[in-house]
């Protein structure tokens, strides 16, 4: 490439040009700057010298670039004046730097303060030819009437036009009028939202981050919210969260819940609660204030479910910080958020459920004071068979209340006083399976945690429906609902209870017969088994059974806990009804 370009003498006969010539003759000059820029910011990144200094020129480069390539997708003659004299020039700026640029990939200057200084006076001047071109376009030359529409790549679009078509919303975003602006933004939304291409050229692409930041503290509502959506966006992608909160956006996204539009407020709330996931935010977050505006937001009432969900998201995420978590408490978000728990709206409901469990986890004080407060009675209402709560919502209340109090038998006796148990035995039964695995899950761990519990799971039905579960496809299901029926049958008034079904024993019998992997955990079956020998009834019918031969089988086998068993079954008056065979 020449070094110098657009120097040519202008023919004398330019001056004699009609309009529609010299509008051709400033298009081929701006079509030559734009590639000169294109090719000095492309050898600016190979430069190893004064970084510093060339990251700025740089930075003015891509201005500079944006605003000619407006200029060049103008579809309108009656400028030409206008820009005549302010492309000649920046052509010669140009030019300069180019020379400089080459003299510091070759290491050819003369000395660093010299250079240094060429490209101080590089960098003022790139600055005026930017303001210039900012204050022409400021006057109204570039609207959306004299704009042409660049359409948009298809899907199979190679990354140039991809970018190419970037480049050109991010100038329509700079530099044209309120509609412009807007209508660039949701050109932008939409194809960052269905195609994750875009997503890395938003990135790459000049200051188009900057640029969306920026428009989060703009006066124009419309604007405020086209970009706090695509943010919102950006920020679901790990790889991109640093460069928008290296960009400044936390604070702008603050200032938005505080006193944006419902819908930019939707956006802002959203994207802080993928910026907080990890809680590396959390101190940002604070700092600005955002603590107090998002529970504002969840203590409003006339707040929409859309943006009170995504706030109480937040600030579950942020209770991960001690002193946070401490200042939420002071300012009475507890009540707050019980209070959300009861909601009809699924999002409000299970991140406000989601947000107690997380403050109350592993805090005794808080967890008293969630109690106190009514948490555990809103959370067990949320379990109600008859409310229209859906599942999911269920699981997550199954989880907080297993995680907040099984801790202690003091909310243990609450969750029975308040009915938990026969909730807990109707998802067991008739729930669906991803509610019904979790209400086993939560069966069994209530199982070990007084002998209070195991007598009224015994009293609700809970045996029946565990026997059900114990030939489950599923080894884990089959291995829980074994072992919460053994803990549960070691109470002798839920063995009385058991034996009072002649199929559970043949059932349990039947099961030892089967393979390994298509039976529960053999070891807990005979256990259960022996356990039921303590009840008179129960061993006359294990004794009884047609079905005994497998527990021979296993005695024979050498299993110790089936000839343990065997054992016992033929002392006394039960001798007479085994075979033979047992002689040890």
């Amino acid at each position: 490439m020449n070094s110098k370009m657009g120097e040519e003498e202008k023919p004398k006969q330019q001056q004699h040009q009609n309009p529609t010539e010299s509008f051709t003759a400033m298009k081929s000059s701006l079509r030559q700057a734009i590639e000169v820029i294109s090719s000095l910011i492309s050898l600016s990144h190979s430069i190893r010298v004064f970084t510093v200094k060339w990251q700025l020129i740089r930075k003015k480069l891509e201005e500079l670039n944006s605003g000619l390539m407006a200029l060049e997708n103008c579809d309108s003659s009656e400028n030409t004046a206008v820009f005549s004299g302010l492309i000649p020039s920046i052509l010669v700026t140009v030019n300069e730097c180019y020379d400089l640029a080459r003299r510091c990939v070759d290491l050819s200057y003369s000395g660093k303060l010299l250079m240094q200084s060429d490209l101080d006076v590089l960098v003022a001047k790139f600055d005026r030819h930017v303001k210039n071109l900012s204050e022409i376009y400021t006057a109204g030359i570039l609207t959306q009437g004299f704009a042409i529409v660049v359409s948009r790549p298809g899907p199979g679009a190679c990354k140039d036009d991809m970018r190419f078509y970037t480049r050109d919303l991010l100038t329509r975003m700079k530099i044209g009028d309120i509609e412009m602006k807007r209508q660039a933004l949701v050109n932008l939304h939409d194809v960052v939202g269905e195609d994750e291409r875009y997503v890395k050229l938003v990135v790459e692409v000049g200051d188009v981050v900057n640029v969306l930041v920026g428009f989060l503290d703009s006066s124009e509502m419309e604007i405020q919210e086209e970009a706090s959506k695509i943010v919102s966006l950006l920020s679901g992608f790990d790889l991109y969260k640093g460069v928008l909160v290296g960009a400044g956006i936390i604070g702008p996204l603050i200032r938005v819940l505080e006193s944006g539009s419902d819908v930019g407020k939707e956006g802002a709330a959203r994207c802080l609660q993928k910026l907080t996931v990890n809680s590396d935010n959390a101190w940002s977050v604070s700092a600005h204030g955002g603590v107090t505006a998002l529970l504002k937001i969840c203590s409003t009432g006339d707040c929409g479910g859309e943006l009170i969900g995504p706030a109480c998201g937040v600030l579950r995420n942020l209770v991960g910080v001690e002193e946070i978590k401490r200042f939420m408490v002071e300012e009475g978000a507890m009540s707050t958020f019980i209070k959300l728990a009861r909601s009809r709206e699924e999002i409000v409901q299970i991140n406000s459920i989601e947000f107690l469990q997380n403050i109350a986890s592993g805090d005794e004080s808080v967890r008293q004071t969630l109690v106190r407060e009514g948490g555990v009675r809103a959370l067990v209402r949320v379990l109600d068979p008859k409310s229209a709560t859906s599942s999911k919502t269920r699981e997550v209340a199954l989880r907080a209340i297993e995680n907040l109090c099984f801790c202690s038998q003091n909310y243990i006796n609450m969750l029975m006083i308040y009915g938990f148990i026969d909730q807990l035995y109707f998802f067991l039964r008739n729930g669906e399976v991803s509610v019904q695995e979790l209400a086993l899950k939560v069966t069994f761990r209530l199982c070990g945690t007084s002998d209070e519990a195991k007598k009224a799971m015994g009293d609700a039905g809970f045996m029946p429906e565990l026997v059900k579960l114990l030939d489950a496809k599923s080894y884990e299901v089959r291995e829980m609902a074994t072992e919460a029926l053994s803990s549960l049958v070691s109470l002798p008034k839920n063995r009385k209870r058991f034996v009072q079904d002649d199929r559970n024993i043949g059932f349990l019998l039947q099961l030892l017969d089967q393979e390994e992997g298509m039976s529960g955990n053999k070891k807990l079956l005979l256990s259960i088994l022996m356990s039921l020998t303590s009840c008179n009834s129960g061993r006359r019918k294990i004794a009884s059974s047609g079905y005994l031969k497998n527990v021979e089988k296993l005695a024979e086998a050498e299993v110790s806990d089936a000839k343990r068993l065997v054992r016992k079954l033929s002392t006394n008056r039960f001798r007479s009804m085994l075979s033979g065979f047992w002689h040890s």
